[in-house]
C-alpha cells in the first residue's frame, strides 16, 4: 500500500515510518525540511519537504497516496498554535481530497468529560476537521505515550532523576492510562489491515490506569532513583508548570499546555479497539523498562539527531530535549576548501574564533578535573570517528559534509557542536554552519545553558565565519 508520514521527523512519525517498511507498504515521508530526515537508515523511503501551512507543498506530497497518517501539531510554534492547527488541517484534507487520497489516520489525545484544556480540544478539533470532507478518517486518541521522547515521558523522566523531593499539586493524583509506545505503533500500524476500523474513532490506552504520581515513582524505581513526593493543594496545573521550566528540559511551550490538561482524569475505553486489533498489551513498568533499553541499544546516527543517547554522553539521566545555538558563514571558496578548515580544527591549528577564550575554559576544565585542551590531535588535518579534539571527541563524520564532535569537558549535562559544509550558491562558493546542541542534566544543567545565552550566539556566529575565512586563506595559498 502506498502511504504518506505526514510529520516523519516528529516523535511518532520518526518510530512509525520503519514499522510501516517492515510491514511490507511504499512509504514516503515528509517534514518541513526533509534533510532532517537523513542520517536515519531509511533508504526505501521517500523523503519530500512539505508543510500543511503551505498549501502549494502538499499536492506533490499526497500524489499517489493511498493513506496517509497525519501527525503534525503546532504546540511547540506558541501562543497561538490552535489557529495554526486550525489551518493546517484544512489544508491538508482539502490538498487530500484533491490528491484521491482513500483514507486518513490522524493521531489525536483522550478527551476528558468536560473543561478542556485548549490542547486537547484543539486536538479533538483537528479530527473533527479532517472528518469534515470526503475522505474517511480513522482517529486514535491516546494519553501518555511511554517511550523515550515523548513530551509527557520525558517530563516524567526529569522529575525523576533530577528532583529527590517533589511538592506537588493535586494534578499529580488525575489519573490515566499510559500506553507502551510499541503498541500505540501497532495499533498506527494495524489499522491498515482492519477495514471495520475506517471513518472510526477509538480511544487507545495501556492495560494499567495509573495516577501522575504513580508514574514518577515507577519510573524512579526502575531507573534507580529515590523519590519523594509531597503533594500540595495550593499548586494548580498553571502554575506548576512554570516551576516545570526549571527542572525539566521539555521545552515550555510543549510542556505548559500538556500540563494545563492534567486538571481531569484522562481515561479510555479500549473496548472497541482491542475487539479489533487483540493486542498484548505492556504494563507500564514493562514500558518503562523497554523505553530505556531502547534507548541503550539504539543506533549510532550519522548526525546529531535530538534525544540520541550517544549525544546524552551515553546517560539517561541527562535530558532527551537540548537547548541550541549557532551560526553560518558565506564562504567565498569551494566546499573541499571549506572541509578541509572544518575537519582540520582544533590542536596545533587552534580555533579560528575566540582562541583565548576557549583556552580559559580548558583551564578552568584541567582546574576542576577535566581533560583541557591537553590532548590535541592524532592527525591535523584527517579526521575520523574516535578521534580526540582537544576536549571534544568525533562521534560522527560525513567526509566532506558534516563533523559531529561531543564535549568530554566538565559541564552539568551533554554537549555537542555539529561542524557543516554546504554548497553555495556557485561552484566556487559554500557555506559553513557551526550549530552547538547542549542537553541539560536537572537545574544547575538548566541554568548553566542560561548563563551563557549571551555569548554563546556570538562564539559560533563567530567559528563559522573563521572557518570560513580560514577556507579562503587555504584556497588562495593552493
Amino acid at each position: 500500500m502506498r502511504v504518506l508520514v505526514f510529520g516523519a521527523s516528529g516523535y511518532i512519525g520518526s518510530h512509525l515510518v520503519p514499522r510501516l517498511v517492515a510491514a511490507g507498504h511504499e512509504v514516503r515521508a515528509t517534514s518541513r525540511n526533509a534533510e532532517s530526515l537523513t542520517g536515519r537508515g531509511w533508504e526505501a523511503v521517500e523523503t519530500v519537504s512539505a508543510d500543511a501551512l503551505d498549501p502549494a507543498s502538499l499536492d506533490q506530497a499526497l500524489a499517489g497516496v493511498e493513506v496517509a497518517y497525519y501527525l503534525v501539531h503546532s504546540m511547540a510554534a506558541g501562543s497561538d498554535f490552535a489557529t495554526r492547527d486550525r489551518r493546517a488541517a484544512r489544508n491538508f484534507r482539502r490538498a487530500a481530497e484533491r490528491a484521491g487520497v482513500r483514507r486518513i489516520v490522524y493521531l489525536g489525545g483522550l478527551q476528558p468529560g468536560s473543561d478542556q484544556s485548549e490542547h486537547l480540544a484543539s486536538r479533538e478539533e483537528t479530527g473533527e476537521i479532517l472528518r469534515d470532507g470526503s475522505i474517511p478518517v480513522t482517529e486514535l486518541r491516546a494519553g501518555i505515550i511511554v517511550g523515550a521522547g515523548s513530551a509527557a515521558f520525558e517530563v516524567i523522566r526529569d522529575l525523576a532523576f533530577h528532583l529527590r523531593v517533589m511538592v506537588t499539586p493535586r494534578w499529580v493524583r488525575s489519573r490515566t492510562q499510559p500506553i507502551a509506545l510499541d503498541d500505540l505503533l501497532a495499533y498506527l500500524v494495524g489499522v491498515l489491515d482492519e477495514p471495520r476500523t475506517e471513518g472510526a474513532t477509538f480511544d487507545v490506552g495501556g492495560p494499567d490506569t495509573l495516577t501522575y504520581q504513580d508514574m514518577i515513582r515507577t519510573f524512579a524505581e526502575v531507573a534507580g532513583a529515590k523519590v519523594t513526593i509531597i503533594p500540595v493543594p495550593v499548586l494548580t496545573p498553571r502554575i506548576s508548570s512554570y516551576w516545570l521550566d526549571l527542572v525539566t528540559a521539555v521545552p515550555s511551550n510543549v510542556a505548559r499546555p500538556l500540563i494545563d490538561g492534567l486538571k481531569h482524569d484522562l481515561l479510555a475505553d479500549t473496548t472497541a479497539i482491542r475487539e479489533l486489533i487483540p493486542l498484548e498489551l505492556h504494563s507500564y513498568r514493562d514500558a518503562v523498562e523497554r523505553a530505556l533499553a531502547m534507548e541503550q541499544a539504539g543506533v549510532m546516527p550519522a548526525r546529531w539527531q535530538e534525544g540520541a543517547l550517544v549525544f546524552r554522553a551515553g546517560r539517561p539521566d541527562i535530558a532527551f530535549y537540548s537547548r541550541s545555538d549557532g551560526g553560518e558563514a558565506e564562504c567565498h571558496a569551494s566546499t573541499d576548501a571549506a572541509w578541509h578548515a572544518v575537519a582540520s580544527i582544533g590542536g596545533r591549528n587552534g580555533w579560528p574564533a575566540f582562541e583565548w577564550l576557549w583556552r580559559i575554559r580548558a583551564a578552568f576544565d584541567r582546574l576542576i578535573g577535566g581533560v583541557g585542551f591537553r590532548r590535541g590531535r592524532r592527525d591535523q588535518n584527517e579526521v575520523r570517528v574516535g578521534d580526540t579534539i582537544d576536549w571534544w571527541r568525533v562521534v560522527a563524520v560525513e567526509p566532506g559534509r558534516r563533523l559531529t564532535l561531543l564535549a568530554e569537558m566538565k559541564v552539568p549535562g551533554a554537549a555537542v557542536l555539529e561542524l557543516e559544509v554546504l554548497p553555495g550558491a556557485t561552484e566556487d562558493t559554500s557555506r559553513v554552519s557551526a550549530r552547538a546542541y547542549f542537553h541539560p542534566a536537572g537545574l544547575w544543567g538548566l541554568l548553566y545553558w542560561i548563563a551563557l545565552v549571551p555569548i554563546h550566539g556570538p562564539i559560533f556566529r563567530r567559528l563559522a565565519a573563521a572557518v570560513a575565512s580560514r577556507a579562503e586563506a587555504m584556497e588562495a595559498r593552493s
